[in-house]
């Protein structure tokens, strides 16, 4: 057993007689005393490397009005100032480092001349915030954020305990930004960026894709102009914005876009193609029409009745997947037919 002399300032050894055998030459209760310098070197032959940026494991040992002290089975214990405790402001310490409590800690700054490491649990949190929303924007994942504050530019949260930030064109209320304070709001990433401390978010691009994913190819939408372009017009579709692309538009080539539509006019458009990945939806009205051209000469006509119209589109376009289908089956009898002739003939 190790103890120490509190008069010759030494350490010694004390050998328990329970632990002699019969053959032990050593008198029972036999001291072997070193000093406080071998027990240094003793010490020494551990191999305590504690560096800056490594994250270690100890207990909580002991609080005091500056931080805590924590054992981490080097030569000192680490400390633990106030600020670094906790990544929320305000929290007691016995809450944020309960006496006892084993807890992971990053080194913030190496050994003293003591020994002595600076621990923090704050920074520790941080740098597994960002390490989560690394994570969650390589995946395109939807958090929340707690909206905390506001600007001219939009508001300010907190995102997995990190400072996230939505421009007001972003948000679906962009009139009373102070009515969001203290809500949390489902978003998704625009930019993350470590080295600037960057986290801009959107909730229009969130309820855009929510959006998007309702939206069944081949279906008919109701839309509106909202932008004339010489290469297709931009529609509406109640918060989504597809393109109609000139060539989609008519079976017949349209010269002018803006002869044929106008902003704000109201349409019955199909929905072509759902790029959920991309958030872009490619829409059709070409398949409404009963010959080329038509609706070029009579738009109202088409949209009049463009259900029926869609439906005789799609029985056609069935009818004419299957006599393909009918014409491929018969081509590979025939090939077969041939075959076996062939090997026939051959045999023979």
């Amino acid at each position: 057993m190790l103890k120490f002399n509190l008069t010759t300032g030494a350490f010694f050894v004390s050998i328990n007689p329970i632990h002699m055998n019969s053959k032990s030459t050593s008198p029972q209760g036999s001291r072997i005393s070193f000093s406080m310098e071998d027990f240094e070197k003793a010490l020494d032959q551990h191999d305590y490397q504690f560096n800056r940026g490594q994250t270690v494991k100890g207990k909580v040992s002991e609080h005091t009005s500056e931080g805590a002290y924590i054992d981490i089975g080097g030569k000192s214990p680490g400390f633990v100032p106030s600020a670094e405790a906790n990544l929320q402001t305000g929290v007691p310490m016995s809450e944020s480092l309960p006496l006892g409590e084993e807890l992971d800690f990053l080194i913030v700054r190496e050994q003293n001349e003591d020994g002595q490491v600076t621990l923090s649990r704050r920074q520790l949190s941080i740098k597994q915030a960002w390490e989560n929303i690394l994570q969650l924007y390589e995946d395109g994942e939807t958090v929340q954020i707690k909206i905390t504050n506001l600007n001219k530019g939009g508001v300010i949260g907190e995102v997995e305990g990190l400072r996230g930030f939505i421009p007001r064109s972003h948000l679906l209320e962009r009139d009373n930004l102070e009515s969001l304070v203290g809500q949390s709001l489902g978003a998704n990433f625009l930019e993350v960026n470590r080295d600037t401390n960057k986290i801009v978010l959107s909730q229009r691009q969130l309820a855009k894709a929510a959006a998007i994913s309702k939206l069944t190819k081949g279906s008919l939408v109701d839309g509106l102009v909202v932008k004339i372009q010489p290469y297709g017009v931009f529609i509406d579709l109640d918060g989504v914005t597809g393109l109609l692309h000139i060539k989609q538009v008519s079976n017949a080539r349209i010269e002018s876009l803006e002869s044929l539509f106008a902003v704000g006019q109201k349409l019955k458009v199909v929905v072509f193609e759902v790029d959920e990945y991309k958030n872009r939806v490619s829409l059709i009205t070409k398949v409404l029409e009963s010959y080329p051209g038509e609706i070029i000469e009579n738009i109202t006509e088409v949209m009049s009745n463009a259900p029926e119209r869609l439906e005789r589109a799609l029985l056609a376009a069935q009818e004419q997947e299957r006599l393909q289908l009918q014409q491929q089956q018969e081509a590979e009898q025939a090939q077969e037919t041939q075959e076996i002739e062939e090997q026939v003939i051959a045999e023979d």
